[in-house]
């Protein structure tokens, strides 16, 4: 017995066991920790938070200033997860994987869209860079071997000979030994040019590879280019030879078909140094795929070689007349038509590098068209 009253009986709902329960199970239990009821705490009344008395709605906090909607641009500097960041999602704009994807800043390859814009801006690198090698090189397989060409040819010209004997004669006939000294002519006209393209082939691979190794960020010095020149030299040459007489064909056929296979298969001697194999039916390829821009920069580049070259020989042509029908008739008129030769020669070798650059531009900005490539990968292709 006791003089405290018993405790008092929790009430269902507490959460405590009902005694009268049997076995002692727990009553009705009431809401967990946390949940509620649904009724308005007691005491003052007031808008719960992140209420907008404006809108008459729950909202987040007001935006930071300089916030628009929908985006127009990006997130304001230094807001958003990650300040500066472009509001799509993805590698920030000129990254790109190693090896994979255009490179908007790619010394040699022009991405599609770059327009012709793109495309002028890699030729005149390529020719900054690159013109301490590339004049060298021009110089000895262009340039020397066409001068000698022409010399040899103007000096075995049997022409003021002919000139000479018909003014000796009253009766029409033809001169002595007329039929030898043509012959003998072709031959020599035909074998040097045969000579001259070949050397003319070490020249075009050797600055094919100047230009690639360069835009790649590695070293090519003089040596190593005519090196590698030498040894695809031979093969460049057969498919050029073959794409020349293809364009003779042609031009013997009205001009016309002569000027379109010209355009066609202007893309033939990069594409067999870089990918070896086929090179007239990938060039017909490419210039049927993507005729309006292939046909524009060749264009440009043909324009530039007939500028190029149709002045000097002009002036070759002048100068040489000035010196008489038999310009190697004495010494001096010889020297002097070694000279004007010589210069005029020189003279064009700003269009055998315009035609170099441009086609070789070209090309990398043909393959750009067809899948992800960059300077790496070429240079890698050309071995």
């Amino acid at each position: 017995m006791t003089d405290q009253p018993p405790p008092p009986t929790p009430s269902p709902g507490s959460g405590e066991p009902d005694p009268s329960s049997p076995a002692g199970s727990p009553g009705p239990a009431g809401p967990p920790p946390g949940w509620g009821s649904g009724m308005p705490p007691a005491g003052p009344a007031g808008p719960p938070p992140g209420w907008d008395p404006a809108q008459s709605a729950w909202g987040a906090a007001p935006p930071p200033q300089g916030w628009a909607f929908p985006p127009t641009g990006g997130y304001p500097p230094g807001s958003g997860p990650y300040g500066g960041q472009p509001w799509y999602p993805g590698p920030p704009v000129g990254w790109y994987p190693p090896g994979y994807g255009f490179d908007p800043n790619d010394a040699l390859v022009t991405p599609p869209g770059a327009g012709i814009g793109g495309w002028f801006n890699r030729c005149g690198g390529a020719l900054r860079r690159g013109w301490r090698q590339l004049v060298p090189i021009m110089l000895l397989t262009q340039v020397l071997p066409a001068a000698v060409l022409s010399v040899v040819s103007l000096g075995l010209d049997p022409s003021a000979k002919w000139a000479a004997q018909a003014e000796s004669t009253s009766t029409p006939a033809l001169p002595d030994n007329f039929a030898a000294e043509l012959l003998s002519l072709l031959v020599l006209l035909v074998g040097g040019s045969l000579v001259v393209g070949l050397v003319q082939a070490v020249g075009w691979a050797a600055g094919t590879w100047v230009i690639t190794q360069q835009a790649a960020g590695q070293p090519a010095s003089l040596e190593s280019a005519l090196r590698y020149g030498l040894r695809r030299a031979l093969g460049l040459w057969g498919w050029t030879l073959l794409v020349s007489l293809l364009v003779g064909v042609g031009v013997c056929f009205c001009v016309l078909p002569g000027i379109y296979l010209a355009f066609a298969l202007s893309m033939a001697g990069p594409v067999y140094l870089f990918e070896r194999h086929n090179p007239i039916g990938r060039s017909f390829r490419m210039f049927h795929d993507r005729l309006g821009l292939l046909l524009g920069r060749v264009a440009l580049v043909a324009v530039a070689v007939l500028v190029g070259t149709l002045i000097p020989g002009g002036l070759e042509g002048i100068g040489t007349s000035a010196l008489g029908t038999d310009p190697f008739s004495s010494a001096g008129t010889a020297a002097g038509t070694v000279v004007v030769i010589g210069i005029t020669a020189v003279l064009a070798l700003p269009a055998h590098l315009a035609q170099m650059i441009g086609l070789l531009v070209t090309y990398a900005e043909q393959r750009a068209h067809e899948a992800p490539v960059n300077t790496a990968g070429l240079a890698a292709e050309l071995g």
